[in-house]
């Protein structure tokens, strides 16, 4: 267990990490590139300018944590929970999301366009200058947001007419 730990400029590339228990650990500046964490516990932690090209997080709580100024070519989430996580500036182009919760989450300038949402959540996520152009929303949960920003977020998206219909009711119309 390395909860509260501080693996500030570690080099950790290439570290595989199986059921780990690290809340709010710190990885400020840390060399994770090829790391691979899988079903791990790592709320809260900070990944601020960490280098992260092609790590790989697989079934992994990252509720709240931050990732702000993170190198992150490369880098790729399935089936994680991203509950309030700032991922603001992360590249998310032409990926298969499958499974992410990204509810109340800072996507502030994320790159979705060209990304296929398998299930997952946008649900309150915060989604100032978003690119979701060629994005494909079918399966996402789309609650929470603003129909008055739609155009300016999810303009070129894809989405399904049950979504629509989702997005109108909470505008309080009923659709017959």
């Amino acid at each position: 267990m390395f909860a509260e730990t501080s693996l500030e400029k570690s080099v950790l590339a290439g570290t595989h990490w199986l059921a780990c228990k690290m809340r709010k650990a710190n990885f400020h500046l840390a060399n994770l590139t090829d790391a691979r964490f899988s079903r791990c516990d790592l709320n809260s932690t900070g990944w601020v300018r960490a280098k992260l090209y092609s790590t790989l997080f697989t079934e992994v709580d990252l509720t709240g944590a931050s990732f702000c100024g993170s190198n992150s070519l490369g880098l790729r989430f399935n089936e994680s929970l991203l509950a309030g996580a700032n991922l603001r500036g992360i590249a998310f182009r032409k990926q298969i999301l499958r499974h992410l919760d990204f509810s109340n989450a800072d996507l502030a300038r994320c790159d979705f366009r060209e990304t296929v949402f398998e299930g997952g959540s946008l649900r309150d996520a915060s989604l100032k200058s978003v690119q979701f152009d060629g994005a494909d929303l079918r399966s996402a949960d789309l609650g929470g947001l603003a129909i008055a920003n739609l155009a300016q977020f999810f303009k070129g998206a894809i989405i399904s007419t049950k979504q629509a219909d989702n997005l109108v009711r909470e505008l309080g119309v009923r659709v017959v």
